[in-house]
């Protein structure tokens, strides 16, 4: 293992410091650091360094869907977005919803050296809503789960909900819901409103995301436990988070870089990339998450990354998979949205997809600060620069994102790794 000699970064967007790191830690912070004789320098003058990014919602397809992507894939293209830690969730075939699955996905995400995969495991058995998974047996697994969820479906029985926040309770565990009233959506394809309407296509009501979200808040607090929001999407959920929190129930919520930034007016080129779920809302929406996203109340950023073939999404809208890549892009889009425009700092960037997300998932070596000590996994990023998104240059599998050929700013040079650069000079390292 190399050591590296880190100079002039600007330390979460402010001081200018040196970071030696060895042996897989952060050995020091500061300037005019003495560094061994055979370490590596990195020039990092005019880069931010932020502590490495940690997704909660990423989806890696292995095992059952390798065609859509690998772990090894997917976590290359974590690296390049400068995350040094993803959790897996558990719609794959088959379903993570045992101990055998959850620690086969843990070990692929070892074996690749990425970035860290922690599985999520599936609240139900066979993600199917009528039955709880093996809850415990997968909190005891190697992979040491702590995070549930059937991303993908709500559990939509709150009789089944209420009994899995109350067995996650027991080792602190979290519940991760996907807000989505099944009867609300039925063949639902975009945002409902006026242009739904227009284009013929069967409207998502922002309802059938805030009943859920509503019902689970009240639920979690009679309970007593964790519960956290994928995926939050409109006006108001953001206040009904908000409003719970005030009143001191323990909630947590994310939003995805998506809805940070593009609208349902996308949806009127009938182009399948920008079919999603929860689908593309309205710029009202937009600017209410991105305040939630400020002020706090939404917690963190997580991709919802969802890759797919080409086949399930180069077809008609009615039959396209739901769903876009978002680890390359993660970064640059919330730089667009968030600090270019004034609204977060590069520390609250730290903050939201760094130590908040590190600390809902229950990582010990993950979302730290950069300080002497902390296990060296650290992003640098050239927010000066811009790039234009060309799907064909990814390293994930599939191509599904939304953002070809924007320009957005901000780009990755190096990732970390516990000390191992996974990405160097814009490429990656291993």
């Amino acid at each position: 293992m190399s050591a590296y000699l880190i100079t002039g970064a600007k330390i979460l967007g402010g001081e200018v410091a040196d970071l030696l790191v060895d042996n897989g830690e952060i050995v020091a912070v500061g300037t005019n650091l003495e560094a061994p004789a055979d370490a590596e320098t990195v020039d990092a003058k005019g880069l931010v360094a932020l502590p490495g990014l940690v997704d909660l919602h990423t989806h890696l397809r292995e095992p059952g869907r390798e065609d859509a992507e690998t772990v090894l894939t997917g976590t290359r293209a974590a690296a390049m977005g400068g995350f040094t830690a993803v959790f897996a969730m558990a719609n794959t075939d088959p379903v993570a919803d045992t101990a055998g699955v959850v620690e086969q996905v843990w070990r692929l995400g070892r074996d690749a050296g990425y970035a860290d995969v922690f599985p999520i495991g599936a609240v139900t058995v066979g993600r199917k809503g009528t039955q709880l998974a093996e809850l415990g047996a997968m909190a005891d697994s190697a992979a040491r789960v702590r995070v549930f969820s059937d991303d993908g479906d709500c559990v939509w029985d709150a009789a089944l909900m209420r009994r899995a926040l109350e067995y996650v309770k027991a080792f602190g565990g979290v519940i991760a819901q996907h807000a989505q009233e099944p009867r609300l959506t039925q063949g639902a394809q975009m945002n409902e409103g006026a242009l739904s309407g227009v284009l013929g296509l069967t409207g998502w009501p922002s309802v059938a995301e805030e009943a859920i979200i509503a019902r689970d808040i009240l639920l979690n607090a009679h309970v007593g436990s964790k519960l956290h929001i994928c995926h939050l999407s409109t006006k108001g959920s953001v206040e009904i988070v908000r409003a719970a929190k005030k009143r001191g129930y323990e909630v947590t919520a994310e939003v995805t870089p998506h809805h940070l930034l593009l609208t349902e007016d996308l949806a009127a080129s009938y182009n399948p990339v920008y079919k999603v779920n929860p689908p593309l809302r309205t710029k009202e929406d937009v600017e209410a998450v991105r305040e939630g996203l400020a002020d706090g109340t939404i917690d963190i950023v997580a991709t919802d990354h969802a890759p797919h073939p080409v086949e399930d999404k180069d077809c008609e809208w009615s039959a396209a998979a739901f769903g876009m890549l978002g680890l390359e892009t993660a970064l640059s889009v919330v730089q667009h949205a968030m600090v270019d425009t004034k609204l977060m700092t590069w520390a609250d960037v730290a903050d939201r997809m760094s130590y908040r997300p590190a600390e809902i998932g229950q990582v010990a070596d993950h979302g730290r600060p950069l300080e002497a000590g902390a296990a060296a996994n650290l992003v640098l990023v050239d927010p000066s620069a811009e790039r234009t998104v060309v799907p064909g240059e990814s390293a994930s599998l599939s191509r599904n994102t939304p953002f070809d050929g924007m320009t957005l700013p901000g780009q990755v040079v190096a990732t970390f790794l516990r000390g191992t650069p996974t990405v160097l000079n814009g490429k990656l390292a291993r």
